[in-house]
């Protein structure tokens, strides 16, 4: 009877102590990793998507791991990018522009997936419905919207009365693309303005375009919306001053570059909200709940220095209405 006792004391207290040791032993729990996706180089966009998380309590390797990727500017390598950050185990994925959310969407029907800066998310096949996107997709659209494209032109040609001749770059890389183009056919066409489009998606197209408009004694330059127009931003901007040759561009990281003018949604801002989505999503949230969201600001932007550097006099209709003079 006492050995009984003993060896039940015995084992009561080995039970006792191993509930501490076991709870001492578990793992904390994982923290969520976020991947995220650019359509360009590393810069204005990943810095303000990483803030938008920030502001929400997602700090890098505190309370989330992000697992950042960059397409710098080259269609192509969404669809592959896709793919590592899927095989990556992220629990969510920000990918930017048109393309990529389709890259996305093709690649997977049960990862969420958040979008930013999708020109048109329903003619880019993204989602077909705005308010109940269904399925695993949502995000933030840029929505540029009619008329966009032709008032590109009318403010160029405001701040270059003697605009005669123009010219448009566009990209295939955006699936609005082809919609802008059109636009800017028929504004032209009502300025008096005679215009030429030239198409560059990739580096040595762009090459061959920017001979073509420097040879064809173009007086203005307008530069639709797409991924491979931001990743060229610095050289676009440098291509016009080298040519004096006032540009309407379509975000404003051109005119802090250096350019003449922007007209647009901002697109730094789009990606900063899609970590408002993030935040929902991981929180519980279905993607095809949440609506899609669209700008409801449009800014002006333009560079007095640039205008002066073309010997360009600013009209005062143009300084009343810009949101943002730089310079």
């Amino acid at each position: 009877m006492h050995r009984l006792g003993r060896r039940t004391f015995l084992t009561a207290a080995a039970s006792l102590l191993a509930v501490p040791f076991a709870a001492c032993t578990q793992q904390p729990p994982a923290l969520p990793r976020i991947g995220f996706l650019s359509p360009t180089v590393r810069g204005p966009r990943d810095i303000a998507f990483l803030q938008g998380l920030r502001e929400l309590g997602y700090v890098e390797g505190r309370t989330a791991t992000v697992v950042l990727r960059f397409a710098d500017g080259r269609p192509e390598r969404l669809a592959p990018l896709v793919d590592e950050l899927i095989r990556a185990g992220v629990d969510v994925l920000v990918v930017g522009s048109t393309i990529g959310a389709r890259a996305a969407r093709n690649a997977t029907t049960t990862l969420p997936i958040v979008f930013a800066g999708s020109s048109d998310p329903i003619a880019g096949g993204i989602v077909s419905n705005l308010a109940r996107p269904a399925g695993n997709v949502t995000g933030v659209s840029l929505a540029y919207g009619d008329g966009a494209a032709g008032q590109w032109l009318a403010w160029l040609k405001e701040v270059t009365p003697r605009m005669a001749h123009g010219a448009a770059l566009w990209s295939s890389s955006n699936a609005a693309a082809a919609a802008f183009v059109r636009e800017l056919d028929k504004a032209a066409r009502s300025e008096g303005v005679r215009l030429d489009a030239h198409h560059a998606s990739q580096p040595a197209e762009l090459d061959m375009a920017l001979a073509a408009i420097a040879a064809s004694g173009a007086q203005g330059l307008v530069v639709t919306p797409s991924p491979f127009a931001a990743s060229q931003q610095d050289r676009l901007v440098r291509f016009a001053a080298e040519h004096r040759l006032p540009a309407m561009y379509f975000s404003e990281d051109f005119v802090d570059a250096g350019g003449l003018m922007s007209y647009g949604p901002s697109i730094v801002e789009a990606y900063r909200r899609a970590a408002a989505y993030v935040d929902r999503i991981l929180k519980g949230a279905k993607p095809g709940d949440l609506p899609v969201e669209q700008p409801t600001r449009f800014d002006l932007v333009v560079n007095a220095t640039t205008a002066k550097q073309l010997d360009l006099v600013l009209p005062q209709p143009i300084l009343l209405r810009a949101n943002r003079l730089v310079g």
